[in-house]
């Protein structure tokens, strides 16, 4: 069972496949497991990397309680002990945070950093107005609404509940995470570190707008913007082929800093 030290706490990731490394962060519902349709997916072509953040699925959990501040050591844990050189982290919606974070932490392992559904945490006053006005408009919704959409949830009740069961499986919890988004790096810090930045989009994600994402995109020289017809804020797990593609060609389109020089 792979285990990485992070600061004297135990966690748990899974390396699948071989080929340029892709690493997954998950969102505060999830684990190394919610990532199953991307592991099978993608383990032909790429090195798959699953981690669980301290707290979350097999990682330790045993701390009284949880600092969302830490989470970011967690991934660079990981990088460190499988050496990762030219990695490309793919956040889910608050793991964004994180990716980002530790993508910044170790610009010389990570060549790119995904931001699914999430703007990673950047800190711009307009990005923050417009993210707490497309959440204000999110809590409205029953939390299961704004993660899949209504018809994936009729058509197919299988897969909604083993989704829910997934979070179960947690210590942690939402609000172990949120104070992530805090002393968020500029786009300036991310600019500067020459790691390469996507953003990742569903088109009726219910948490974060397109437009909202449009325009961190636009703020952000150099970065890139995926939006996904049709897709819901938990798009990996709704329409597993599509986000699967997007992020298969990201890997391969997104240019290492090395070898751009």
């Amino acid at each position: 069972m792979p285990i990485a030290d992070s600061d004297g706490t135990s966690i748990y990731y899974e390396r699948h496949g071989r080929g340029p490394a892709i690493l997954f962060v998950h969102g505060s519902g999830g684990h190394h497991a919610a990532w199953w349709q991307q592991v099978a997916a993608l383990r032909e072509e790429f090195t798959v990397i699953t981690v669980d953040l301290r707290g979350f699925g097999k990682s330790d959990s045993s701390m009284p309680e949880f600092d969302g501040q830490d989470f970011p050591g967690d991934v660079v844990a990981v990088l460190d002990a499988e050496d990762l050189t030219d990695a490309m982290l793919v956040g889910q919606s608050i793991g964004s945070v994180a990716a980002l974070r530790a993508g910044l932490m170790r610009p010389e392992c990570v060549s790119s950093v995904v931001l699914g559904h999430s703007l990673g945490g950047i800190s711009h006053p307009e990005l923050k107005e417009l993210a707490a006005a497309d959440r204000a408009e999110a809590v409205k919704l029953p939390v299961i609404d704004r993660l899949l959409t209504k018809r994936f949830q009729q058509e197919r009740a299988d897969l909604t509940f083993l989704f829910q069961q997934m979070g179960t499986f947690n210590v942690a919890r939402m609000q172990d995470l949120r104070n992530l988004d805090t002393n968020g790096p500029s786009l300036e810090e991310i600019q500067d570190s020459g790691v390469k930045v996507a953003f990742l989009a569903g088109e009726k994600d219910a948490v974060l707008s397109v437009k909202t994402v449009t325009r961190a995109h636009e703020l952000l020289p150099g970065s890139h913007l995926e939006i996904v017809e049709g897709a819901p804020h938990s798009m990996y797990w709704e329409t597993p082929r599509e986000y699967n593609a997007a992020i298969a060609r990201l890997r391969r389109t997104l240019t290492a800093r090395k070898e751009a020089a």
